[in-house]
């Protein structure tokens, strides 16, 4: 019996398209956490979704993933890569390695 080729639903492509629009959005110096991206996207209490649409990301994207952090103000990528982006457009990581979201939480226009 043949395996089903995965496809990709319409919804989570759409679901996807917003969250990336909503991180696109985020200013250079500012950050966002995942359950932020995804309630301005229209999809609140899907955070793990956001995280989803990132890790999906095509290589090579202009898209701004680093401004996406945790709810605790953590970094989720190992290596390095992510904290280089933020410190190179301003943010400080605190000495327990975390953004301080009082200072360079984003905070959207209504």
């Amino acid at each position: 019996m043949a395996k089903r080729a995965k496809q990709e639903s319409p919804g989570r492509n759409a679901a996807f398209d917003r969250i990336y629009a909503m991180v696109d959005s985020i200013p250079r110096g500012s950050v966002a956490t995942y359950g932020q991206v995804a309630r301005e996207a229209g999809l609140p209490g899907r955070a793990r979704q956001a995280g989803s649409a990132l890790r999906n990301l095509p290589v090579g994207s202009a898209l701004p993933w680093h401004r996406v952090i945790d709810a605790r103000g953590a970094i989720r990528t190992p290596g390095g890569r992510q904290r280089k982006l933020l410190e190179r457009e301003g943010v400080r990581l605190q000495a327990n390695g975390r953004v301080d979201l009082a200072q360079y939480g984003w905070r959207p226009e209504w």
